[in-house]
This record gives structure tokens, sequence and C-alpha cells, in this order.
């Protein structure tokens, strides 16, 4: 018995071989001094990077967005009175699918403000992603891949096939022309064009163009998404105290 008082007293391997919490910075980050959200921000982060993963699981290897993970998330923000604006940030390369309109249909029907900024590349269905904010903006550098769904794998060489292609690309154009100022016409052109992009037929939009093209609303940052979400939600405010009569 005291034998094993002695050893329950003795600290365990596992907390000499666990990093402080200042080396861990350093592993991870490769800095002593990391910046922290402030625990009362009525802004949340939401961030869609890599590639975002559907019903299959991706390698390890792969940077991936989990849909399961972000679709709670967006519960929880809708349900939780402190959080008053979603800013999105995005720097995908696409993936599947109805993963990526599942993404979208959600942060669209939120009741709270929302803002999008793309980043680097708000490719395929990143595209629907980032029109379903309320206003959206992308860097100067940053592109956008418009082109057709394609399928992965083992696909049947039969009408039903194509059948099922055509109206699910019909859900991504509808979603992405209701929510933005581009119209269902040059959304197609775009999607269309052939010898914009190498072994394919569709268009890379430069942060510029998507802007002209009605796809995005700005050019713009960081500093002018948060800038722009503070006024939604100030607008908001608003809106709901005129709405209140005694």
């Amino acid at each position: 018995m005291d034998t094993r008082m002695e050893q329950e007293d003795q600290p365990g391997k596992d907390d000499k071989d666990k990093p402080s919490g200042l080396m861990e910075k350093i592993q991870q980050l490769g800095q002593t001094n990391v910046p922290q959200l402030s625990q009362d921000s009525n802004i949340h982060c939401l961030t869609i990077v890599g590639q975002i993963e559907g019903h299959m699981q991706l390698p390890p290897q792969n940077k991936t967005t989990k849909y399961e993970h972000i679709l709670p998330q967006l519960v929880a923000i809708e349900q939780n009175p402190k959080i008053e604006g979603l800013v999105v940030i995005l720097n995908t390369v696409g993936g599947d699918v109805e993963a990526g309109l599942a993404i979208s249909e959600m942060i669209a029907s939120l009741s709270k403000p929302t803002v999008s900024l793309v980043l680097g590349g708000g490719h395929s269905i990143g595209v629907p992603i980032a029109v379903s904010c309320d206003y959206s903006f992308i860097a100067s550098t940053a592109t956008m891949t418009i082109h057709p769904v394609r399928l992965t794998g083992l696909v049947i060489g039969v009408p039903q096939t194509f059948e099922y292609l055509d109206k699910m690309q019909d859900r991504v154009v509808s979603f992405v022309t209701k929510h933005s100022n581009i119209s269902e016409t040059n959304f197609k052109d775009l999607m269309f064009a052939k010898g914009n992009l190498t072994r394919d037929i569709g268009t890379n939009v430069v942060g510029d163009d998507a802007v002209k093209y009605g796809l995005i609303n700005g050019i713009g940052g960081i500093g002018q998404a948060i800038k722009k979400i503070n006024e939604l939600i100030e607008l908001n405010h608003t809106d709901e105290g005129e709405g209140l009569i005694q």
C-alpha cells in the first residue's frame, strides 16, 4: 500500500514529456508571443481553407475543411447571442459539391450579418461559399476558378449520368446568381469558356475581374472586412430598434 501511494505521488512520465505552453507555441507557430482573439468580441471568424471534405475522407497529407465541423459551428453562431456578426475567410481549392453547397446554404440562412473575404483563392465550390454572405471582398491578387461540375472515380457512361451532373450544376449556378450580381448567362459563359484553363474549360477570374463581373462586391482585405461587418452590425441594431413599439 505504501509503495503504491509513493508511485502515485511521483509525477507521471507523460507530464515530463509534455512540452510547456511556451515550447508548444514555438513548435507550432515559430514564435513565443501569439496574439489572441478578444474574449468579448462580438464577431466570429470562420476559415475555409484547403480542400472542402465531403462524404469521403481525404488522405491525411491534404489540408482540408471538414463540413461536419463547419455546420455545427454555424448552428452555434446562430444560437449564441454574444456573436453579432460572422467573417468568413476563404483560401480553398474547392472540393465536394454537396458539402460546399450545404455550407453555403447555412451561411446564407444565418439571421446575423455576414462578410466573406477571398484570399489567395476561392476556387470551384468555394465560389458559392464566397457569395453566400451579405457582402463579399476579394484581395486584388486572389483568384476564383469557375468551371463545370465534374465527377471523380467510376463514371457510368449513360444519359442519366449526364442529366445528374447537369442538375447538380444548375443548383450551383442558381445559388451563385441568386446571391451575387452576376447574371446566369454571364456566369455560364465563364463556366464554359475555352482556352483559359489548361486541359479544361472554364475561367480563372482574378480579383478585379470578379468585381467587374458582379461576382464579388468589392476589392479589400481584412481591415475592410472588419469595418464592413461592424457597419452591418450597427445597421442591424438600428433596424431592431426601429421595430420596437412601446
